[in-house]
This record gives structure tokens, sequence and C-alpha cells, in this order.
């Protein structure tokens, strides 16, 4: 083995380790001894750009998975974060990671409705650390002050930030107004899927899985200057139809129907509490939501992966998952007259079938 590789593994185990001694500290909410850890870790030679993207990320996919396995509570989950949050701020002061602004200026958003930061911010210091000039503009950035602010600034390009993909309607606008003053748009996070399928959909400029690769594709040829005449309904031209818009607007009354319907078909549900009551409501109001962001993009496949996830993240927790396919039945009653609705939701209740018959055999 060359001296180079042997180096460099050493180099990769020291990085996990301080991955590791990240989360002892972060899963306990340690600020003190996460912030010491990166810290000392840039002064014995880390990049800080591995310590922001092999360290600090993996630790907080973590925390993610941790609290949909019911390991982390919400609570815990924020917390986590906070510290993850305090350490990133903390390695952006030192001195090793202050580079001089050589390139052009980016503006670093997320979606408006949009409250994961983390990822947003993660590439806003890496942009800075190889010489952007970064504008950070935080979590939930309503378009029209996004739009405000591009026009004080002339940005090179727009990076936005979605994690749920609830907030892609939304981002579309926010694309589409981008690019409407001049301002090519690169998007990323999970909301726009693991292969950027979204992101093309919505008319993106570019897409990126991560924020190594959208610093890598900022660096590389300048995105394009957008058309100034795109308009949403180009992209999506089967909204044509009004079915998102209308179960969009009519969510409220939707679950309030459901919610009722599921009271009769479930006499038990009447003996619940109120915090079982408004978490029922809450998980309804998600599956509308979906429904809707499902119709907004023409993806079926968008639903029955959220309904799915639901399933899985309500029986880690102990909660009957059998409730879902009654409730996505009543709602295809409902939406009886919107084809392309009821065709998602019946793709939802075949995509339940394999895990409520695994459930009903574990029980049995």
């Amino acid at each position: 083995m060359s001296t180079r590789m042997s180096h460099r593994l050493r180099g990769d185990e020291a990085v996990r380790q301080l991955a590791d001694e990240l989360w002892e500290a972060v899963s306990v909410a340690d600020e003190y001894t996460a912030t010491d850890l990166v810290l000392r870790a840039v002064d014995d030679g880390v990049d800080p750009e591995s310590v922001l993207l092999d360290v600090i990320a993996p630790v907080q996919g973590k925390v993610g998975r941790e609290w949909a396995a019911n390991r982390l509570s919400v609570a815990q989950e924020h917390a986590a974060t906070a510290v993850n949050e305090r350490a990133v701020a903390a390695l952006a002061l030192h001195p090793a990671a202050r580079t001089a602004p050589e390139r052009g200026r980016i503006t670093v958003a997320c979606v408006d409705g949009e409250w994961h930061a983390l990822p947003a911010r993660l590439l806003a210091e890496v942009l800075k650390l190889r010489g952007w000039r970064v504008d950070y503009l935080g979590a939930q950035v309503p378009t029209p002050h996004l739009i405000t602010h591009l026009h004080r600034t002339a940005a090179d390009a727009v990076a936005l930030s979605g994690s749920i993909a609830t907030r892609l309607p939304t981002a579309h606008a926010a694309i589409t107004a981008c690019q409407s003053v001049g301002a090519p748009v690169l998007v990323g996070g999970a909301a726009f899927g693991p292969d950027g399928r979204y992101a093309r959909r919505l008319g993106a400029d570019a897409w990126a899985p991560d924020a190594r690769a959208a610093a890598d594709r900022l660096a590389g040829q300048p995105l394009a200057r957008p058309q100034p005449d795109h308009q949403q309904l180009d992209d999506l031209p089967h909204l044509a139809d009004q079915e998102y818009t209308m179960v969009a607007r009519g969510s409220a009354s939707l679950v309030r129907t459901v919610f009722t319907a599921l009271e009769d078909a479930f006499p038990a549900m009447r003996a619940y509490s109120e915090l079982q009551r408004e978490h029922t409501a809450e998980d309804l109001a998600h599956i509308v939501e979906f429904l809707a962001t499902a119709l907004y993009l023409g993806d079926e496949e968008l639903f029955t992966g959220f309904i799915t996830w639901t399933a899985e993240i309500l029986t880690a927790r102990g909660v009957p998952a059998h409730s879902l396919p009654p409730a996505l039945g009543i709602l295809a009653r409902e939406l009886k007259d919107f084809p392309r609705a009821t065709r998602i939701l019946r793709r939802g209740t075949d995509a339940l079938t394999p895990l409520h018959a695994t459930t009903a055999g574990n029980r049995a």
C-alpha cells in the first residue's frame, strides 16, 4: 500500500471516529463538547469542509433516522439539531475556515415553509470555503422577499433547499420567480427526490444531491441565464384540470369529513384522548397535503412512498396503522369526481396491502 493511501485511510478513520464522538455529544444535547470536538479537529488539521460534510452532515442524518425509529423524541431531535447548528457556527468562525471571496455571489435560502435549515447552512459554509460570496437567508424565506433581495444584490445564482416534498408547489413558484428576474436556480434537498426528478419537473436550472456536489456544480460551467418568459404551467400542463387546486383549497373540509367517518368505522376512536385526536387529525392533514402535492407534480409514487413511510412510522411508535386504508377509501369516496386523485389513492391503498398483511401476521 502506498504511503499516500495509508495516510488517506488513517484520515478516513479519524473522520469516522470524530463523527462517532460528535454523535455521542449531539444525542445528549452537549453543546460544549460538540463545538470543542469540531474546533479541535480543525486545529489538528482536518479540512473544514470535511468536518462539515463528512462529520456534521452524517450525524444530522443519524438524528433523523433515530427520530424515525422512535429512539429520539421530537424535543430530542430539535435539541440535537440545534447543537449541530451551533457546531457549524463555531466552525465558521475558526481562522482556518475564513476564505476571501474571489468568485461570484450566491444566494442560499430555504423554500418558504421549509424549517429544516441545516442542509442550506452546510452548503452556504462550503461555498464560502470555496471562495464564493454567500448571502445565507436561512429557513422559510417568502418568495417576494427573496426576489427583493435578488434585485438588490444581482446574485449570479440562487441555491434553494427543500427537505419536505409538500413544499414543492411553493418551491416551483420560487424557481419561476427567480428565473423571471434573470437568476438561475440550483436546487437540492430530499424534497426534490433522490435523483432530482422533481427538480427537472419544476424547471430548475440545476440539481445536486448534496452540498459537495452543489459546490462542484457551481464551480464548473456557469449556470445559463434563464428565459424570463418561463411560466409554471409550461412545466406542469396537467394542472389545467384543477384537481390540485380543488383538493388544496378543500383540505380542511376533507380532513374533518374523513375524521368523522373514521369515528363511525372505528368506534374506539370516540374514547381517544384530546392528544390522540389531535395526532389523528394531524396525520390526516399530512395525507391530504401529500395527495395535493402528488396531484401538483403528477406523480403517484410521491404519495405511495409517503403513505408506506407513514405506516412504518406509526408502527415504530406502537400505533396501529390499520386505519390508513379506510382513511384512503373515505378520501377516494369524497373525491370520486377527481380521476387523478382517486387513482393515486387506489395506488396508495395497494401499496399498504402487503404492509397490512405483514402486521396482521405478526399480531397472529
